[in-house]
């Protein structure tokens, strides 16, 4: 499989707009800060880019919600979509409507479950690879512990692919001889953070013991800290990280709430999303696989990432 390295920088040359391109969108959640940013970056560049009308639509979390969006897509006769996948593991009835109707499909940011064995023509990915996400977290937390320490996991939905590899890559790295960190606990809060708070109450209340939280984003992060400040616990006392380097994961991270975090170029990869359909949409070669690399933010240079 062709894969197309992106830097911050975006290397990608922007593509020509075809007269009265038409670009659907349909997104996880629009009740999400990190989408947010995301569908931010896709409306920008459809601004950006000439004579493209963008049409969005919320799935709500719904992965029947979000197929029903795409046949309806298709039923208006678009001319590219971007899928913001539910759930990557139940993407195949999609991209098979999409290619049985010739219509271009972009996925961004959640891989569907069809990027392993190789998307079919017209239909492409543009993301960051979370095999490196969770392992910068893990590998950063590690070290603030010095090498020990007991940790508990907030996760993302079950059904998520950056969730459950996120996850995986902590248990990796926590698992390694230069890092012995026991994981005690690990629940989900679904990307949440009033679920995170509550979650690690919960954890807090049974007496529960632990040195880091090691959250799957950085608004499960925040809501850690929220419950570990309410329970009157020092910030100094517990290694806190998370991922995607949010203005509020930032703030937090300011304010000595979070101690780490993975910067995941949403902003990016919504441009790039845009770039791809009109150019599939134009008839244009395009790579199959675009990567945006993460970046690991500290303390130390996250003025580089505040806006």
């Amino acid at each position: 499989m062709k894969k197309l390295l992106i830097t911050t920088a975006l290397c990608l040359l922007a593509a020509p707009a075809f007269a009265g391109t038409r670009v659907a969108v349909t997104m996880t959640s629009f009740d999400n800060p990190f989408l947010t940013i995301l569908l931010n970056g896709i409306r920008d560049e459809a601004k950006r880019v000439k004579n493209v009308e963008l049409l969005t639509e919320d799935a709500q979390l719904d992965p029947a919600k979000q197929l029903n969006q795409i046949q309806n897509f298709i039923a208006n006769g678009v001319d590219a979509i971007i899928v913001n996948a539910v759930d990557g593991d139940s993407t195949a009835a999609i991209t098979r409507a999409a290619a049985d109707a010739k219509i271009p499909l972009v996925y961004v940011n959640h891989p569907p479950a069809e990027l392993a064995s190789g998307l079919p023509e017209g239909t492409a990915f543009v993301g960051s690879n979370e095999l490196d996400s969770g392992t910068m977290e893990a590998k950063a937390a590690c070290k603030l512990l010095g090498g020990k320490g007991r940790a508990v996991i907030l996760m993302g939905p079950l059904e998520n692919h950056a969730a459950l590899v996120r996850t995986k890559d902590v248990e990796a790295v926590f698992s390694q001889q230069v890092c012995r960190i026991d994981i005690v606990e690990k629940q989900t809060a679904n990307w949440n953070r009033t679920q995170a708070q509550d979650l690690v109450s919960s954890w807090l209340t049974a007496g529960l013991k632990f040195d880091a939280v090691v959250a799957n984003n950085d608004e499960m992060a925040i809501g850690a800290a929220q419950a570990l400040k309410a329970a009157g616990v020092a910030m100094n006392d517990v290694v806190i990280t998370g991922i995607d380097a949010t203005p509020d994961g930032l703030a937090a991270m300011k304010a000595g709430d979070i101690d780490a975090t993975v910067f995941q170029n949403a902003t990016k990869q919504g441009e790039a999303a845009v770039q791809t359909a009109v150019k599939l949409a134009g008839k244009q070669a395009s790579e199959r696989t675009l990567w945006v690399p993460f970046e690991l933010v500290t303390p130390d240079n996250m003025a580089a990432y505040q806006k």
